[in-house]
């Protein structure tokens, strides 16, 4: 009788970067699904969906290669979206378009909600679920975000996941994307209401 397969451990940075110098393909691989969603989405947000693919696995290449340098000074994850984003930016530049990672953000947001430098008036709305362990608990709720989630443009969905899900600070996020504090917070903003409407539609109902 065959035995079950184990489910698969999660390895540290440093594990995964000795396995992946060693030439371990299970190494390579789980660092890829830990961590190529978000390098998309960074993508995504700052060239478009035409080359994110494509800039994604450049990244990779670099990364690969970059491997014997990478001095932990951050974490794995924050290496890889800086390697992403830069590699988006230098194609950006290449391609010579002019893609707005904030379009129409001036015209869809009303004036009364800034101050003078740019800042919103009122502290950016945080998450009204009782406890991060109830939403998971629910998977009917789990599985409405995660639509919600993918529904939202991609510079949305990448700033969410840098500053809620990453714990990025703002000027770091910044940095990534390319974009001023100001714009950083309607995009926060905009994502959390757009997901916060969902929650709050299932709660009503159910």
């Amino acid at each position: 009788m065959s035995k079950l397969a184990e489910p698969q451990k999660i390895l540290s940075d440093e594990q995964l970067i000795e396995g992946m110098l060693a030439g371990k393909s299970s190494a390579f691989e789980m660092t890829v699904a830990l961590h190529h969603q978000r390098m998309l989405t960074i993508a995504k947000a700052i060239i478009g969906e035409a080359f994110a693919e494509e800039i994604v696995q450049d990244a990779w290449l670099s990364a690969i290669r970059s491997l014997g340098e990478f001095a932990g000074r951050s974490s794995l994850q924050t290496w890889l979206i800086q390697i992403t984003a830069n590699a988006a930016k230098t194609r950006l530049r290449r391609e010579k378009r002019q893609v707005s990672l904030d379009e129409n953000w001036q015209q869809s947001e009303s004036d009364e909600r800034f101050d003078h430098t740019g800042h919103w008036r009122e502290h950016i709305s945080q998450w009204d679920i009782d406890t991060p362990e109830a939403i998971v608990a629910n998977h009917q709720l789990s599985e409405i975000i995660h639509q919600a989630f993918e529904q939202l443009p991609p510079q949305q969905q990448a700033i969410l996941t840098l500053y809620d899900l990453q714990d990025e600070t703002m000027p770091e996020i910044c940095n990534i994307l390319g974009i001023s504090a100001s714009n950083a917070r309607v995009l926060l903003h905009r994502a959390r209401s757009a997901i916060h409407q969902q929650i709050q539609h299932y709660q009503e109902n159910n």
